[in-house]
């Protein structure tokens, strides 16, 4: 019997945040996740249970064009995705990305990996591909701590919902050694 995944969606569009910002993507969207974050948006009410098979089919139903990445998000990935489904998913050569709050190890064969550290949470990934934090206030010595604690080559920094970008772009330009990171989707209207 193959392994079931719980999907809570797949769907296509562009990625809207981040390095990858504008570049056209499935995302996998996998219900449940171990933190319960005040500003999440994802609708945690019902997820189909998908083998890897039948994820990768909806995957390439989208787009199975090498230049698609694969989004993994959630809720969680990394408390369901491993390499059978990885494997399963680079068949058709995509960039697999998984966006991840880092409090649990990642399939080795994830290509990019943003982790988008939580207040209060036991974050166990030390290296990644970038660091995106949603700013809500903290201070630079609570954003530095990501800094040390995580290797990146990019480090994001992400208004709330839209809600407080002019404290973001403030924060930016007094330590340039953050990028601002938009919910472009948001802004454009798409998912």
């Amino acid at each position: 019997m193959s392994k079931l995944y719980h999907i809570n969606e797949i769907f296509y569009s562009l990625q809207g945040e981040g390095f990858h910002t504008g570049r056209a993507a499935v995302f996998v969207r996998f219900a449940g996740c171990n933190l319960r974050c005040p500003f999440c948006d994802t609708d945690f009410s019902h997820s189909s249970p998908m083998t890897a098979e039948q994820i990768a089919e909806r995957v390439f139903a989208f787009s199975s064009h090498p230049d698609t990445l694969i989004v993994l998000t959630g809720g969680e990935p990394s408390l369901q995705a491993d390499d059978a489904l990885l494997d399963v998913l680079h068949r058709h050569g995509q960039l697999i990305t998984m966006e991840t709050n880092g409090t649990h190890p990642v399939p080795a064969a994830v290509d990019w990996i943003t982790v988008s550290p939580k207040p209060d949470s036991e974050v166990v990934l030390t290296k990644a591909s970038e660091v995106k934090v949603v700013y809500t206030g903290q201070t630079a010595e609570e954003l530095k701590q990501w800094q040390l604690r995580i290797q990146a080559a990019h480090y994001f920094l992400q208004p709330c919902s839209c809600s407080n970008t002019e404290q973001v772009v403030a924060f930016v330009l007094a330590h340039p050694d953050w990028r601002l990171s938009l919910q472009t989707h948001k802004y454009i209207h798409i998912a």
